[in-house]
């Protein structure tokens, strides 16, 4: 085996524990200022890291679960990404707390004079709420850890049988996944407004979760493989997928979102259209459109060329891209709720995406310095270093 241990650089830590400070001290000033605000930020920021870890974990389990060879040299970036999922446990804490600026529907007199809530209390109820947030961490937790455990045993032990183990875990957790996804998505956003009916919601976050996961993954890949982190056998061919995944996420996405506001438009019932209209009235109007240039054409024309999915330096400037693009879609998903006449983005917004960024070249930087960069132990290994592009 060609791959040796060597710790990342220093400059890596102090770049990430430098914007978890700077934005945390901005996000206490955010909260400072004007708290409700603040939680809007602090949900959208908490999704986002949503889509990441737990889209790392659910590509983890891909790979074991289709028996693909091509990302082996790069499962442990999305090991090391799904990290954040025992940190999200912890941070979830705080949006506990801040339901009632969150959402109306916690409030006993919107309850007492809405029918549709009254309707829907059943569901949308704190107590419920909670119990799911519990339900749904517990799934990721169990899988997370089970998963981890698992490669980092196979790197001393090189037993085949671990692998079979995390294809049958692999087995149920993709069907747990698209449930649990489903469920952040609708209680943490869709809630936002509890009139509003999308059947198409969870799988909207789904897509967007997928495109940012392949897209961070793939930046990292990039990054540590060009300064000699990963195996010398890897060349530009070992990148095509990513490219071609983040171009095939890309097109989902869009597909997903065009369906949604389709049906919306084509079935014209006014629990359904209201949420549209919210995002096409003053500034959100240009927002909304610029969202469809950003999240979709734009990528879909540079990714298209088969060229442009394996040149290293044009792959990683498209996974920035792709992450900025899905901050701007979840801003757009959550914040209208709050600025109702226009979007507004400030050095509240900032500080919150700055101590997301942090956070996750944090916890990258942690693990790391205590785990293998290539799964050493894993059988599919040798075939993943020789993979070529016919």
């Amino acid at each position: 085996m060609d791959y040796k241990k060597k710790p990342l650089p220093p400059i890596v830590g102090k770049a990430g524990f430098g914007l978890l400070g700077i934005g945390l001290v901005l996000i206490i000033l955010a909260f400072a200022v004007n708290t409700q605000r603040a939680f809007f930020d602090y949900l959208w920021m908490y999704m986002f890291l949503v889509s990441v870890g737990v889209g790392s974990l659910a590509l983890v389990a891909l790979e074991y679960l289709v028996g693909a060879t091509w990302s082996t040299p790069f499962r442990r970036i999305s090991e090391f990404l799904s990290s954040l999922i025992p940190v999200l446990a912890i941070l979830v804490i705080p949006l506990l707390f801040g339901m009632h600026d969150l959402f109306h529907w916690t409030h006993p007199e919107t309850l007492q004079n809405d029918p549709i809530l009254q309707s829907k209390a059943p569901y949308l109820n704190v107590n419920f709420f909670i119990i799911r947030v519990a339900i749904v961490f517990a799934v990721w937790l169990a899988f997370y850890f089970l998963f981890i455990r698992n490669s980092q045993r196979q790197d001393n032990t090189k037993d085949p049988a671990l692998t079979r183990q995390s294809i049958k875990l692999s087995a149920v957790f993709a069907i747990l996944f698209i449930i649990t996804i489903s469920i952040t998505a609708v209680d943490w956003m869709m809630s936002l407004e509890y009139h509003w009916y999308s059947t198409m919601f969870g799988v909207y976050y789904f897509s967007g979760t997928l495109y940012v996961s392949f897209a961070v993954a793939a930046f990292c890949a990039v990054k540590l493989n060009e300064n000699g982190y990963l195996s010398e056998r890897l060349s530009n061919n070992h990148y095509y997928s990513f490219g071609a995944f983040m171009f095939a996420f890309n097109i989902f996405w869009a597909y997903i979102a065009f369906s949604q506001y389709m049906l919306i438009w084509y079935a014209d019932i006014p629990e359904e259209t209201f949420w549209v209209i919210m995002r096409m009235k003053g500034s959100w109007a240009y927002y909304s459109i610029g969202l469809v240039f950003v999240h979709f054409i734009i990528p879909f024309i540079i990714l298209l060329p088969r060229s442009s999915k394996v040149r290293p330096g044009l792959l990683t400037k498209m996974a920035v891209w792709f992450v900025i693009a899905h901050f701007y879609d979840l801003y757009w998903l959550i914040m209208p709720t709050y600025f109702k006449e226009g979007f507004v983005f400030g050095w509240s917004e900032l500080g919150f995406m700055m101590f997301a960024v942090g956070l996750i070249i944090t916890v990258f930087r942690i693990r790391a310095a205590k785990v293998n960069l290539v799964p050493v132990g894993d059988p599919k290994l040798e075939s993943g270093l020789n993979f070529h592009l016919n």
